[in-house]
């Protein structure tokens, strides 16, 4: 079971939580960071941080598919950006609030950086969600 709480004597934050409580011996997905490749390996929105921001959230879908989650189930993540200018990060941060995946909200952390591992990549998020129990009669 997943809690997402948001502490009232805190600043109230802009569309994520404080924090997310998980309880023991719920199954937990940690997601290596989604980023902002094609199939092939291509690298999507070269120089846009919002077109690869809304391709790594395509992927982050996939990757939870897999493993038998969703962006409801997402209790945490790091959205790294390169860059230092909080308008980018707004705008990035905008494309993860359109997605659903601050619907709960989840507990994240947003965060501009220097570089990231691909080059031309501009956005990777890591995540960490809980894998819910499969409806009985559903198989995988």
């Amino acid at each position: 079971m997943l809690k997402r709480v948001t502490v009232p004597t805190l600043f109230p934050p802009p569309a994520y939580s404080h924090a997310s409580v998980v309880e023991a011996g719920t199954r937990l997905a940690f997601l290596a960071g989604a980023v902002p490749l094609d199939a092939g390996g291509k690298l999507v929105g070269e120089g846009d941080p919002v077109c690869q921001a809304e391709r790594v959230i395509a992927n982050l879908r996939e990757q939870l598919h897999a493993v038998g989650s969703d962006l409801a189930h997402v209790a945490y993540t790091d959205v790294y950006v390169v860059t230092n200018d909080p308008t980018v990060l707004t705008e990035v941060w905008d494309v993860v609030e359109a997605s659903g995946l601050s619907a709960g909200p989840h507990a994240s952390t947003l965060l501009g950086v220097s570089c990231l591992g691909y080059p031309g990549q501009l956005v990777e998020i890591t995540a960490t969600a809980v894998v819910p129990e499969p409806e009985s009669g559903v198989t995988r």
